[in-house]
């Protein structure tokens, strides 16, 4: 499985590099959102001053740095494209492999990655030398977020795999994809860090898996939480992941009886 990795690692490297005016589009948006919603907190911090929830404006920034990159490392993109695979018959070569499509995906999500964050990483510490954030997470919770930045990639990376599996029933999910965006965009804590929502939909942010796909994995690497609730979020990640595999292989089941009923 190593090798069947570092070929299609090898490949989709190869591949990103050819599309390099796409990839500089898309790290626009990955800087630009984040400073947005720093820049208006930030504002707000200041109009009440200093402080909103328990955040400064350096506590604000130390928020929406953090959140551009692990939002970074753990995204991914699958969704939005998969139902053009299933409508053009362009699946079908795939499933003729030995190995599983999504193996081919993971890999072309890392080698993504790996090759953006050569600007990603320079943008954050530019970031941070302008607005000055203050990070004070102890040893144990930086040391914690290693495990949970691991996690939080998997729970991402597969429920956007199995939510594009609607693509087996519906020639057209980008109406399904936007609103899961908007879902996570505001229970993840995208928009505001999830301690300033009030305490019903603080509630509904815990029971829903977008806070341990990104909101969780950023609190940590902050000190917010404390051992426990670290604990507690660790065991949530795996909870849901393992909720998202059992569907995951229900749906991929059911939706490739319906593709080759097809004639795919």
């Amino acid at each position: 499985m190593r090798a069947i990795y570092q070929a299609f690692y090898r490949t989709s490297l190869a591949v990103q590099m050819q599309y390099r005016v796409a990839a500089i589009i898309w790290l626009l948006g990955t800087v630009l959102q984040p400073v947005i919603f720093l820049v208006v907190w930030s504002t707000v911090a200041r109009a009440e001053g200093g402080s909103v929830g328990g955040y400064t404006v350096a506590g604000f920034a130390a928020y929406y740095i953090t959140m551009m990159v692990v939002d970074h490392l753990t995204f991914d993109w699958h969704m939005w494209e998969y139902d053009y695979r299933v409508r053009e018959g362009l699946l079908s070569p795939l499933l003729l492999k030995p190995v599983h499509p999504i193996h081919g995906d993971i890999a072309d999500n890392l080698a993504y990655k790996s090759l953006t964050m050569l600007v990603v990483i320079p943008a954050a510490i530019l970031l941070t030398l302008f607005f000055r954030p203050s990070f004070e997470a102890p040893l144990w919770a930086v040391l914690a977020f290693v495990p949970a930045i691991i996690l939080a990639f998997l729970l991402r990376f597969l429920s956007a795999w199995t939510l594009a599996m609607a693509s087996f029933w519906t020639t057209r999910i980008q109406a399904l994809n936007q609103t899961f965006f908007v879902a996570e965009l505001f229970f993840a804590g995208q928009i505001a860090p999830l301690d300033l929502l009030p305490a019903p939909l603080q509630l509904v942010a815990n029971l829903l898996p977008f806070r341990w796909g990104l909101a969780y994995p950023v609190e940590l690497f902050l000190g917010r939480l404390t051992p426990r609730e670290a604990i507690t979020g660790l065991a949530a990640q795996l909870i849901w992941l393992a909720i998202t595999l059992v569907i995951l292989r229900l749906v991929w089941r059911a939706g490739l009886r319906r593709y080759s009923a097809f004639g795919a």
